[in-house]
């Protein structure tokens, strides 16, 4: 299954963002009120009048949708009791940690898509989500932004492959280093050890080794969280695999070391259990894999390409048996929150956060999500550039506006980069490609600003 299929499959509800459906919804008023249908040869009059009212409409929508989140974001910083208008229109919006200027990211968009020019297309899930990267763009360069992080497949390299050094994504990475800006490489492989790491991501560690325009300083902006959150790697020049591997207890953050060992055990052992059920039950031509912070279905034979339905089904099968279980973190939004706020977390015992997640060939459940990885990356960057240790480590986190997640699974089930959305600003993509082109537009906004 592809990730663009992924990113346009939305027959069921818990494959749908709906705050992009619902601006989708709004478009769509417009699209059916000015359009202009016709066979007619030669009608660039009518054609173009009907682009330029489209134009204004789309705009006027986006600059109202952009109004309602600055609402929005005033109520979530005053923590009002009260919800807003964008809360009670699409209850599962938010946390918005900066700004989003819908209107001129719009505009942008148009001029790149004409969008606007359509006559029998109305604009699109992709469109949406395309204007509201822009605006995300737009929001994080005003000098703002410290620390990028990326998933790896379908985000800097094609599903199964890894990051060559001809790969136009490994120029575009080393200016965001060059210009100071960390990156961390938040993935769901789950290597652990660095030659894992290294096959995946030569390209990128040989021309950082190799460069003469990073100095030291620069060339350690970049960690390697694998895993979702479980293992991490710190760039090392000396080592032959350009990364060292970081003791856990020198990363983990106060939450994250609460959890017990036994805990995550047994979880994973009703994970596995789950999983072992979906292959009998469904008759799927999978083997069982087991790790130390994780446990998945992979195909047997490996050339096998199991139906997405099915891996779909074992996903929610496996998230609903451990939800429902007393291991399931009880209350992920209050866990959300507490690190978006930075207070501390309820006394009471938690239960181990989790992701389970569908890969394209295979299901896995990890030991955490990427909102912990990010969290990770946050605060170690953060720590070490403040020179601080232990309960001030938080405090020193680079913040969530601060940040931006690059990734390609953002749907609400079965998604490893959703849950990157409650820690920092976020940018959804659907390929390598259009990474690229990210990158492109943050180079160009950020320079247009510094002239």
């Amino acid at each position: 299954m592809t990730t663009r299929y992924r990113v346009e499959y939305a027959l069921k509800t818990h494959r749908r963002d709906q705050f992009i459906e619902w601006v989708k919804g709004l478009l769509a008023v417009p699209f059916v009120l000015y359009s202009q249908p016709t066979g007619v040869v030669g009608d660039g009059t009518s054609i173009a009048k009907m682009s330029e009212e489209a134009h204004r409409r789309y705009a006027e929508i986006m600059r109202d949708v952009e109004v309602m989140i600055d609402d929005h974001i005033a109520r979530q910083n005053q923590d009002s009791p009260i919800p807003s208008k964008l809360g009670m229109l699409v209850p599962t919006a938010g946390p918005f940690f900066t700004r989003l200027p819908l209107e001129a990211a719009f505009k942008y968009q148009d001029r790149k898509r004409y969008i606007s020019c359509r006559r029998y297309v109305a604009p699109s899930f992709n469109d949406v989500r395309l204007v509201l990267n822009s605006a995300q763009i737009m929001a994080v360069t005003n000098g703002t932004l410290q620390l990028a992080t990326f998933d790896g497949d379908v985000t800097l390299y094609d599903d199964g492959q890894s990051l060559e050094p001809s790969s136009p994504i490994v120029p575009r990475l080393m200016n965001l280093l060059r210009n100071n800006i960390k990156i961390g490489i938040v993935t769901a492989a789950g290597y652990t050890t660095a030659d894992g790491y290294y096959g995946r991501l030569h390209g990128l560690l040989e021309t950082i080794a190799a460069s003469t325009e990073l100095d030291p300083v620069q060339k350690q902006n970049l960690v390697i969280m694998g895993g979702e959150a479980n293992y991490l790697f710190e760039y090392s020049q000396s080592s032959p695999y350009r990364l060292a591997q970081v003791p856990r207890a020198q990363w983990l953050t106060p939450e994250m070391a609460s959890w017990s060992e036994t805990d995550i055990t047994t979880l994973l052992d009703v994970a596995e259990t789950a999983l072992r059920d979906c292959i009998r039950s469904m008759n799927l031509p999978a083997r069982l894999i087991r790790k130390d912070r994780a446990v998945g279905i992979i195909p047997d034979p490996p050339h096998i390409q199991i139906a997405r339905e099915s891996l779909e089904e074992t996903v929610l099968v496996v998230q609903r048996i451990l939800e429902l279980s007393s291991l399931g973190l009880r209350e992920q939004a209050a866990a959300a929150a507490s690190k978006i706020g930075g207070t501390n977390p309820a006394p009471e015992k938690r239960g181990v956060p989790f992701c389970a997640f569908n890969g394209g060939r295979d299901v896995f459940v990890d030991i955490g999500d990427k909102s912990w990885g990010v969290a990770v990356c946050q605060q170690w960057f953060g720590r070490r550039d403040a020179g601080s240790t232990g309960a001030t480590a938080a405090s020193t986190a680079i913040k969530g506006e601060n940040t931006l997640h690059v990734g390609d699974q953002f749907l609400s089930a079965g998604s490893n980069d959703f849950k990157a959305r409650s820690v920092g600003t976020t940018a959804w993509i659907a390929s390598p490609s259009e990474t690229v082109e990210l990158l492109d537009e943050l180079a160009d906004l950020t320079q247009k600003k510094l002239a």
